[in-house]
């Protein structure tokens, strides 16, 4: 299902790609929209982005990891606003990157940035376990997404533990796509589930089963609503080219992958940036 999904993806987007062009097409459709972004800037502030460790869609699967974008175009979004950036994830070590995140037709200009940063790609490379990161020490603690998501932030203790010290320590929270199931295991101050009740937004059941990728043991709609979060987000012909961002006090969640760079900023507000002169 996921393969028949993503090559008839593919044909639509060649055949439309005759007529109007791609990527501007798909730009124009609504993704990764103000890839730039507005700039803002907080210098010596700290953010913290976590990623996963799981890098295929099943054992024997397809490979997959974090997408692309939903952590390149936050942590330039945080470095160029003078913000000390440090990448962690679940097992620590190299991050795996969902290739279908580079493809042409859905690369963001962050991405291609990527390539060519040789200190982002060793941080990468080399992420930092979350067992070893005092994630109150930073200002924002953020959660990337992609697929692999779906099969470790959602389960571990020890994410749930880190980003309940955040909460509770004041710090500005947040993430897209699959990366808020990373919350489901947090408290809040009160030792009470940190989405039950708060508005939130992540990837749709709708667009799961657009992409046809429904094998993934968690999926963030359904897992959020049953945790008590008011789910919110927006939809479009196809999910993917939907953008839907949510801010709860110093939570802040974006639906998916077209969501990083109005997260990030949004994130960085919250934590007393101020708009680049």
């Amino acid at each position: 299902m996921r393969i028949l999904g993503i090559l008839a993806a593919i044909v639509a987007a060649l055949a439309l790609s005759a007529w109007f062009g791609l990527p501007p097409l798909f730009s124009a459709l609504g993704l990764h929209p103000d890839d730039a972004g507005p700039a803002y800037e907080l210098p010596g502030g700290k953010a913290l982005i976590v990623a996963t460790s799981h890098g295929e869609l099943e054992p024997g699967g397809a490979r997959t990891g974090v997408f692309a974008s939903e952590m390149t175009a936050p942590y330039y979004v945080f470095l160029d606003g003078g913000m000390q950036v440090d990448i962690a994830s679940i097992a620590g070590g190299e991050i795996p990157i969902d290739p279908m995140s580079f493809l042409w037709f859905v690369e963001s200009r962050a991405d291609k940035r990527f390539h060519g940063d040789a200190a982002f790609r060793k941080k990468v490379g080399r992420s930092l376990k979350i067992d070893d990161i005092d994630f109150a020490a930073y200002d924002i603690v953020y959660l990337a997404g992609g697929w692999g998501a779906a099969y470790d932030l959602g389960q571990s203790d020890t994410l749930g533990q880190k980003i309940s010290a955040a909460w509770k320590a004041g710090r500005v929270v947040g993430g897209i796509c699959h990366g808020p199931l990373g919350l489901l295991k947090a408290t809040d101050e009160n030792g009470a589930p940190l989405v039950k009740g708060r508005r939130i937004t992540a990837v749709t059941n709708k667009q799961v089963e657009e992409l046809g990728i429904t094998m993934t043991p968690m999926h963030p709609e359904r897992e959020l609503r049953a945790a008590g979060a008011v789910f919110e987000s927006q939809t479009a012909f196809r999910d993917i080219f939907a953008n839907h961002i949510v801010e709860d006090g110093r939570l802040v969640t974006g639906q998916n992958q077209n969501a990083g760079t109005g997260v990030a900023v949004k994130m960085m507000i919250l934590a007393r940036a101020r708009p680049k002169q």
